[in-house]
């Protein structure tokens, strides 16, 4: 098991905190990490976008000109591409972007975005995460005890206003709680904070426990 280092937010050493190999020293799938950005990102889609075509446009019904001896282009309904208040061509339409990925593979996505996070010396520690007041100093001051240069993830075991408040004007660090976790946010975070009661949490929801049949 790994023993990583816990700090305050002042940025000392306060102690060690053992994690479980189930959780944080998995191998690295990157497949399987992949599928689960993709199903995130795709689940983020709204998929509302929609115009009308030249058969939904209304009007257009006659045709604008005869056909010959005008001199012009024929034309069969002012509705046309074309035309100013015509169709669209190819038009784009309201569909269901969202993807399904069973429980077993995000949880094992999940684990092994950790796992690697942790072998990369890219993932922290801290005590705990409380601010007096929403204000932006107090979360800073914690990014520059702790030298979070890169983007940042802090995952909070439970989910405090004024830490959200706090942190969200800074654009380099974004705050989740662990029931929030996900993939896509491990991924795209170059450094990951984890409070130690994240850490409990996280060990003890994604650990396999082999039962055996007797």
């Amino acid at each position: 098991m790994a023993n990583l280092k816990v700090y305050n937010m002042k940025g000392a050493e306060v102690g060690t905190l053992e994690l479980s190999d189930d959780v944080f020293g998995v191998e690295y799938n990157e497949p399987l990490i992949h599928q689960a950005v993709v199903t995130y990102l795709a689940n983020q889609r709204q998929g509302t976008k929609s115009t009308l075509t030249r058969t939904e446009v209304r009007g257009g019904g006659v045709k604008p000109w005869r056909q010959k001896g005008t001199g012009r282009a024929r034309q069969g309904s002012t509705r046309a591409p074309q035309w100013i208040k015509g169709g669209v061509v190819f038009a784009p339409k309201s569909r269901d972007f969202s993807k399904k990925m069973n429980i077993g593979a995000r949880r094992g996505a999940i684990v092994s975005a950790l796992s690697k996070k942790v072998a990369d010396g890219e993932l922290f520690i801290v005590d705990e995460l409380k601010v007096s007041a929403p204000k932006t100093k107090e979360m800073e001051a914690f990014r520059k005890a702790l030298h979070l240069d890169k983007r940042t993830v802090v995952v909070m075991d439970e989910a405090d206003e004024n830490v959200i408040l706090a942190a969200r004007n800074l654009p380099a660090l974004s705050t989740i709680s662990v029931e929030e976790i996900n993939t896509y946010e491990l991924v795209a975070n170059a450094i990951v904070v984890l409070t130690k009661g994240s850490a409990l949490k996280l060990a003890e929801a994604y650990s396999f426990e082999e039962e055996v049949n007797e």
